[in-house]
């Protein structure tokens, strides 16, 4: 099997699966329990609140554990205009974010806030200074997101963050689902006041995410209970997923810049090789992140390529897949064709990927264009 859908989701790295599998069968306590099995829990959830703190560079109190990205962009969006509503209405966004903070915003929109969408240049990434033009001084939120998962362009968004805060007051969220481990960061020096990550997007497992807050963020709560996660996401902890998350953030941390250029490295491998063995083929968008490939072949649909592509054991995307069914409004917001949007195919790789497996994508998908014309 080759596996390259690693932006929809990874497969769940060793250490992961040994901490969610104590978790589940030694320290299944409840972390609220005054009694030895619950606190041994409790510093469970503390071991790994401090492993994913370490691996986005802040402080373990700034972290809220949530149960994916999708929550925490909500988390941040919905909350942030319940503490702002006060000083203005304006929220600005872009045209190419991940659903989970687009409908939000919409839902916003229904409410009484008016809701700016930057648009993109051919590169999926939008403009600083486009960013300089919508800021106004009722604008209380900002959310761009570090990388898109559909085009691999890369926003700058300590210099975006920056901006922000030197023209308004506004808060200013990032999405870095797909930049988590990705692109290197810290978010102690990033500049963001609100930054969501997840943890099946870096080998942990499915359900589990993470907010960070700015030291001088105060938002309303999520949930309503028990008053878990400060009061701020009461319930029960999610202790082995959250055991797993932190436990992937602990092993692929660690040496992430050679990992991250070993990755680029095989990206650039891929792309010389499409030109050699697909020349047919398109490249959509920067593929500036490390891991994000799109691309299409004229005249053929995506599904047919994916499908394909999986006889032969090699497992690629099409476009998000958040967005089932759905065209792309990424590929739309930067301009490509409908036909090349209908065959758009996302190829991603992961800390798992090998040179093999990129020789088996290139040789398969040589023969997956041939079978289908």
């Amino acid at each position: 099997m080759i596996y390259l859908d690693n932006a929809a989701t990874t497969k769940p790295c060793a250490a992961a699966v040994r901490a969610m599998n104590e978790a589940l069968t030694e320290t299944w306590g409840n972390p609220s329990a005054v009694h030895g099995l619950g606190l041994r829990a409790e510093r469970l959830v503390k071991r790994a609140r401090d492993q994913v703190s370490a691996a986005m560079g802040c402080q373990p109190e700034q972290i809220l554990f949530t149960s994916g990205g999708t929550e925490g962009d909500n988390f941040a969006l919905f909350s942030a205009a319940r503490r702002m509503g006060k000083r203005g209405k304006h929220i600005i966004t872009t045209a190419v974010e991940h659903h989970a903070v687009l409908n939000p915003a919409r839902d916003l929109e229904a409410q009484g806030f008016e809701v700016t969408c930057l648009m993109p240049g051919p590169d999926g990434a939008v403009s600083k200074e486009d960013l300089l033009r919508a800021l106004r001084p009722d604008t209380i939120l900002v959310s761009v997101m570090m990388v898109n998962n559909e085009t691999g362009a890369v926003h700058d968004i300590a210099s975006m963050a920056r901006l922000v805060h030197q023209r308004t007051g506004a808060l200013f969220h990032t999405d870095a689902v797909q930049g988590f481990l990705k692109v290197p960061f810290r978010c102690g020096s990033l500049g963001a006041d609100l930054v969501t990550v997840s943890a099946h997007k870096i080998g942990g497992p499915k359900g589990v995410g993470a907010v960070f807050f700015g030291k001088n963020v105060h938002l309303p709560p999520l949930l309503h209970g028990g008053g878990q996660e400060k009061n701020l996401r009461s319930g029960t902890e999610n202790t082995a997923g959250i055991a797993g998350f932190g436990a992937a953030c602990a092993e692929y941390s660690e040496n992430l810049r050679q990992r991250l250029r070993t990755m680029e490295s095989l990206k650039e491998q891929c792309l010389a090789g499409l030109r050699a063995a697909a020349p047919e083929a398109v490249v959509l968008g920067s593929h500036e992140a490390p891991h994000v490939i799109c691309l299409a072949v004229p005249g053929l649909r995506s599904q047919g390529l994916i499908g394909a592509l999986e006889e032969r054991e090699i497992y690629v995307s099409a476009g998000s897949a958040c967005s089932r069914g759905h065209r792309s409004h990424v590929l739309e917001a930067i301009g490509v064709s409908p036909e090349l949007i209908d065959g758009s195919v996302r190829v991603s790789l992961g800390f798992q990927t090998t040179p093999e497996d990129i020789h088996g994508f290139l040789r398969g998908l040589r023969e997956a264009i041939d079978q289908l014309k």
